[in-house]
């Protein structure tokens, strides 16, 4: 009889739950919800505003989407919840939340409602910026080892900027936190009724390594001495592997989900990360384009070596023995949003209308009649700061060469040029660096939908990309996940790279550069290289200091 198993994938603006046949990857069926709050990045629920730069997220949404996604799915499929091995959960990350003893979010307490630290901050949640700055410094100065390993800058992005930030603006909050605790970790504790941290989640985003822990309580406290036993005191019980078994679901585990108690629980992952399976990647030297509203580079390696600007090389993170590295952008899927939703004139929007398509599909359209070049414009993809290489959330967004001729069609293509330049000044620092791809993939939303786009990253870069089988990996890739927790006997895998050889794959589509397009790129690609060392090395400085005189109004 055929067995089963559950993904959930926990995104940045909606949870999705896939049911996918072990032993051959199918996928029979899933569910998808929005959270209901989405990104609050401009007031909290009660109408209290926020500063710049900030996303934060209820904890609630996540509760409310994994009791909804996951009987839905099940009923879709027809599958019964007695036939499901086993579970397995990946986040977007790191979103970190301060919880009490029993892992009750501090947004829920009715006295910190109104308190904006209380609540879930995003990965994408920037206002830890000046503690990522001086974490940085303070690494430096005291010859701290684990900087080189994330690149030899701390990113905003991650969990200890985020909890500094919090013990500098609202100490009380930070007093009555019990934990912080990332949410992809925060729910597989709540389904198996016990703190289970994960290794990839601490690894990447908490500066764990397997061999020496976090770093020392004299960096800690270097910082700030309040800070001395943050890891003792704030941060729960040792990592775990991923590709390991969490526990079983409890009573309320299982009544969260609608599966049985004693259901397989897979450790929690990083919604990127887990997209490395389902593309059927389990060995070294290729790169993986994990393509939505931001991008994630992943590499697998069985060197090591130190990349300037990585988001960090953690070991068994992915597939044991082997090496993980990770960059990204920022800001990919969210700009072309942002010009389709706010920048687009009224006569082509009835024209959209007319023809019944969304402004995406019109403007891409439109874009793919012109040649490389012919716009005559190059974008900095740096609406949402800078991930990779240059590790810098204050640096923004820039067009140059608009004229009074300027299209809409042309600043959608140019957008959509500057993220594939970005992607190049990534790989090509990585292969400066020793961590050289032999082959490249994607996966996501974009790389399934969009071919446009994905021929003109092949053309950039002058490489041929392959587009993985899932249009869901990241749901799929959990699956996974919880299949390896289940184990053989149950009807799963003992290994991921068992898991990633029968339910992953490629599709027969492969992206290969025109020759042509490719020589007008590199010409193209040396100008973006310039504007970005210049704006993003120093050379000036304007996009920060716009940044302070726009906080200074406010």
């Amino acid at each position: 009889m055929s067995k089963f198993a559950v993904g959930v994938d926990f995104g940045t603006l909606s949870a999705r739950a896939l049911v996918a046949e072990t032993g051959t990857g199918r996928e029979l069926a899933s569910a998808v919800m929005n959270y209901p709050h989405a990104v609050m990045d401009e007031r909290l629920p009660d109408g209290a505003p926020l500063p710049p730069d900030w996303a934060l997220q209820h904890p609630g949404d996540y509760l409310l989407c994994l009791k909804t996604v996951v009987p839905e799915a099940l009923r879709k499929a027809g599958v019964s919840a007695e036939d499901v091995v086993g579970i397995g959960v990946d986040f977007t990350a790191s979103t970190v939340m301060p919880v009490t003893d029993d892992l009750t979010p501090l947004c829920l307490l009715p006295e910190f409602t109104s308190r904006p630290h209380a609540y879930v901050k995003l990965w994408k949640h920037h206002g830890g910026q000046d503690e990522a700055n001086r974490m940085t410094e303070t690494a430096r100065i005291c010859g701290e080892t684990f900087l080189a390993r994330y690149g030899n800058k701390v990113s905003s992005e991650w969990m200890i900027p985020k909890i500094w930030e919090t013990l500098n603006k609202d100490p009380e909050i930070y007093d009555r936190a019990a934990r912080f605790i990332d949410a992809g970790d925060w729910l597989v504790s709540l389904l198996v009724g016990r703190e289970v941290r994960s290794a990839s989640i601490a690894g990447f985003k908490a500066f764990w390594q397997k061999d020496t822990g976090y770093p020392s309580e004299e960096y800690f406290a270097a910082l700030d001495p309040r800070l001395k036993t943050l890891v003792r005191d704030k941060l729960g019980p040792t990592p775990v592997p991923v590709n390991s078994r969490a526990g079983e679901l409890t009573e309320t585990g299982a009544s969260m989900t609608g599966l049985l108690p004693g259901t397989a629980v897979a450790v929690a992952q990083i919604d990127a990360h887990v997209a490395i399976p389902p593309t059927g990647i389990a060995g070294s030297g290729r790169m993986l384009m994990i393509m939505g509203t931001s991008t994630c580079h992943l590499m697998l390696s069985d060197e090591s070596h130190i990349v300037p600007g990585m988001c960090g090389a953690v070991e068994d993170s992915v597939v044991p023995g082997l090496l993980c590295y990770e960059a990204g952008q920022s800001c990919v899927g969210d700009s072309f949003n942002w010009f389709a939703e706010r920048c687009v004139p009224e006569e082509y929007m009835k024209e959209a209308r007319s023809r019944n398509l969304d402004a995406h599909r019109l403007l891409t359209e439109k874009a793919a009649l012109l040649r490389p070049g012919e716009s005559g414009l190059i974008a900095l993809d740096w609406w949402n700061g800078n991930r990779s290489v240059l590790v810098d959330a204050d640096l923004t967004g820039m067009i140059i060469g608009l004229t009074l001729t300027t299209k809409p069609e042309e600043i959608y293509r140019a957008l959509i040029e500057s993220t594939a330049y970005g992607t190049r000044m990534i790989a090509e620092t990585f292969e400066r660096h020793g961590v050289v791809a032999d082959s490249l993939y994607a996966c996501g939303g974009i790389a399934q939908k969009n071919a446009f786009l994905m021929q003109i990253y092949a053309d950039v870069l002058g490489r041929e990309i392959r587009i993985a089988r899932s249009a869901q990996t990241p749901a799929l890739g959990a699956a996974m996940l919880g299949a390896v927790a289940a184990g053989s006997a149950a009807g799963g895998y003992d290994c991921i790279e068992d898991a990633a050889r029968e339910m992953g794959g490629t599709l027969e589509t492969i992206y290969r550069p025109n020759p042509a397009a490719h020589a007008v790129y590199d010409r193209l690609y040396r100008e973006y290289a310039a504007l970005h060392d210049f704006f993003g090395r120093g050379g000036n400085d304007v996009m920060k200091r716009l940044k302070q005189i726009r906080s200074e109004a406010r």
